[in-house]
């Protein structure tokens, strides 16, 4: 993984692995070579570095004068403002020291150097501290959530108590400078509800409404998170508008960078009004431009503009809630009302990070959910529930795609969501993550009061619906299964992948037929983009089209690599075709591997072959180890063979399914 992280000294952060000094959330302009310089001594606080070796090690050998140096050093000075000075100290004849304990709130960092580990597949911060400087008393000390200590908790060194973790963030807090995104969000969101309520007022009620991503216009492509950030913070609070429909992120994000008809897009999107912005940073500033047009016109119906300063927080914050209040009593409970004006947290700063941690996840791959590990990590403010819930969402990731062991996944998983809602219980992401926790602890029926407490809280939010319908489907309850996936569709009409998902039910359903007819469907819409969807390839096994079957495998191992789960999935459908020797060869591998076999998958590949025997030892072995696939155990087609088998059915019992 490297060395690259975050480190926060006064306003500043230094992102080594963007590249980018932040100031207040803003990058600061640092020639390249002046960069390394920066970056090298701040991985080396506090230690004294020669002039010699820091030519080394910014030139890497090459001859320069040490003037050459010197400039470097003037522009970093100049680069961290009236601090510079006091946070680089020339020793003389001797070298350079980067001190950040030199400004104020020194003696608070005085021997709690941070220290970074790396922990599986996830970077955390923390912080060596002996004894608390909060001022808690045991009891409330342990009553908060130490940061990171879902992530790190077992990992920590001796001696390393893991409440220290929680001042990195506390510290944060004494930043002045940070942008209002938080609250401008709020005074959006505030401004759209009284227009959808004024209207409603008339009879012209709208009941559904589109926020398609705001635009960028800073002209600073580093800070894409923030648009990005306010327009998926506007749709998760106009979400919990009752009786009115938001599109989610997924389709309204297609438009993304593009001009677009609103009626047109309206149309696409099945609803009555757009939410449409541009966002700009300006030194202290944010600005914001916002419209919200009729689709069914394409005229405006409002527009305002945003100007928020950093001395006008609580003067803003009193008038925006006033008027939420007001504008809002003849939709909304004094609750509800309360409820949506609320800001996430009192630290902007964090929640900024926050936003950088989203932008990264949503980006994919491992290094980017690596980097959006770190900025929650940082955005942990011991008043922030949201990134606790979002470090907690990466783990179940990790535990569903075998990225870690499911247990040790899922006991930082549930550690962090408990931290989330203990911060606050209103957190709707947090209530399905915890869901599927319990769902993976085959705690049925808490699963299902989780998924219906996360759709109370917002009805729109389209993973509680998808993962809801994969429950229902464990269930057995096909049709209330299908219900929902085809909820989630009108919420994300463009998201063909749900169409996808839908197949995939019908097909645990037996309707196979319909199954491979909406598939296909599905894969023709996408095009010109070309799909290798798994689940086609289930389909084709289950209606008996093996050779479709296997070559559809074999295309989606091709790209996908080759994993223990697709070696089971292929392994299936040539043992239906009665290719013995093909299968031995993948038996052999699956049986030798250091890697994670799901013994619940391996044992399924044994239903298929007819060694009821061997098949049942896994399963044992599968119940043991609590293994995650076990919870598909009464919808598995794989095992129609052992059903019958008493074996099966005190196995099921004991898993806590419902019982045929």
């Amino acid at each position: 993984m490297g060395s690259e992280k975050l480190h926060l000294f006064g306003d500043f952060v230094l992102d080594t692995a963007r590249g980018t000094l932040l100031l207040s959330g803003r990058p600061v302009h640092l020639r390249p070579q002046a960069y390394k310089t920066l970056k090298y001594l701040v991985e080396n606080s506090g230690r004294l570095i020669s002039k010699d070796q820091l030519i080394e090690e910014v030139w890497e050998g090459r001859a320069v004068t040490d003037d050459s140096l010197v400039q470097c050093l003037r522009d970093v000075r100049l680069a961290l403002g009236e601090g510079g000075n006091q946070y680089l100290r020339n020793e003389r004849g001797r070298g350079y020291i980067f001190d950040p304990d030199e400004l104020e709130g020194r003696s608070e960092l005085e021997n709690n150097p941070v220290w970074t580990e790396q922990v599986e597949m996830v970077r955390v911060v923390v912080e060596d501290d002996e004894e608390s400087e909060l001022g808690l008393t045991n009891d409330e000390s342990t009553s908060r959530p130490t940061a990171l200590s879902a992530v790190a908790a077992a990992r920590l060194p001796a001696g390393h108590a893991a409440s220290g973790t929680e001042n990195i963030f506390s510290k944060i807090t004494r930043h002045k400078r940070a942008t209002l995104v938080a609250l401008a969000v709020i005074a959006l969101s505030a401004a759209g509800v009284v227009y959808f309520t004024r209207f409603a007022a008339r009879g012209q009620a709208i009941k559904s409404v589109a926020v398609l991503p705001f635009a960028n216009a800073s002209g600073d492509p580093n800070l894409e998170y923030l648009s990005d950030g306010v327009s998926e913070s506007l749709i998760d609070r106009l979400s919990q508008l009752p009786g009115v429909k938001v599109i989610a992120r997924t389709s309204s994000f297609k438009y993304k960078g593009q001009e677009i008809d609103p009626r047109e897009v309206g149309k696409a999107l099945g609803v009555e009004a757009l939410l449409m912005g541009r966002v700009v940073q300006r030194g202290d500033n944010l600005q914001m431009r916002v419209e919200l047009i009729d689709a069914r016109t394409g005229t405006q119906i409002w527009g305002e503009q945003y100007i928020r300063g950093a001395g006008h927080v609580q003067a803003v914050q009193e008038e925006i809630a006033l008027a939420v209040s007001e504008k809002l009593r003849l939709r909304l409970s004094g609750t509800q009302a309360q409820h949506l004006a609320r800001r996430a947290t009192e630290n902007t700063q964090a929640y900024q990070f926050y936003l950088n941690g989203l932008f990264h996840f949503r980006q994919g791959g491992v290094e980017n959910v690596r980097h959006a590990l770190d900025y929650f990590a940082v955005a942990m403010d011991p008043d922030f529930g949201l990134p606790w819930a979002a470090v907690a969402k990466v783990h179940i990731a990790f535990a569903a795609n075998s990225w870690l062991d499911p247990k040790e996944a899922n006991a930082k998983a549930k550690l962090a969501v408990q931290n989330a809602l203990r911060l606050d219980e209103t957190l709707p992401e947090a209530h399905v993550v915890l869901a599927i926790i319990k769902q993976h602890e085959w705690d049925w029926a808490g699963a299902e009061r989780e998924f219906r407490r996360a759709l109370e809280l917002n009805p729109s939010l389209i993973e509680a619906h998808n993962r809801y319908a994969d429950y229902l489907s464990i269930m057995e309850r096909h049709e209330e299964a299908l219900a929902e996936i085809k909820r989630a569709q009108e919420l994300d009409p463009l998201q063909i992948q749900l169409k996808r998902r839908e197949a995939y039910l019908l097909n645990i359903a037996r309707r196979y037929d319909e199954a491979l007819e909406l598939m296909q469907e599905a894969i023709k819409a996408e095009l010109p983009r070309v799909v290798t969807p798994r689940g086609l390839a289930f389909i084709y096994e289950m209606k008996g089209m093996y050779e479709e079957a296997i070559a559809q495998h074999q295309k989606v191992n091709s790209i996908e690599g080759e994993t223990t789960g697709g070696l089971c999935y292929l392994g299936y459908a040539l043992a239906a075709a009665g290719k013995k020797e093909e299968v031995e060869v993948i038996l052999d591998k699956l049986n030798t591997t250091k890697e994670y076999v799901s013994p619940t998958e391996l044992a399924a590949l044994y239903a298929v072959l007819g060694d009821n025997d061997r098949a049942f030892a896994l399963l044992e072995k599968a119940y043991a180890a609590h293994d995650l696939q076990l919870q598909y155990l009464k919808i598995e087609p794989h095992f129609d063979s052992l059903r019958s088998d008493p074996r099966f059915q005190d196995l099921v019992r004991r898993v806590g399914l419902p019982e045929s």
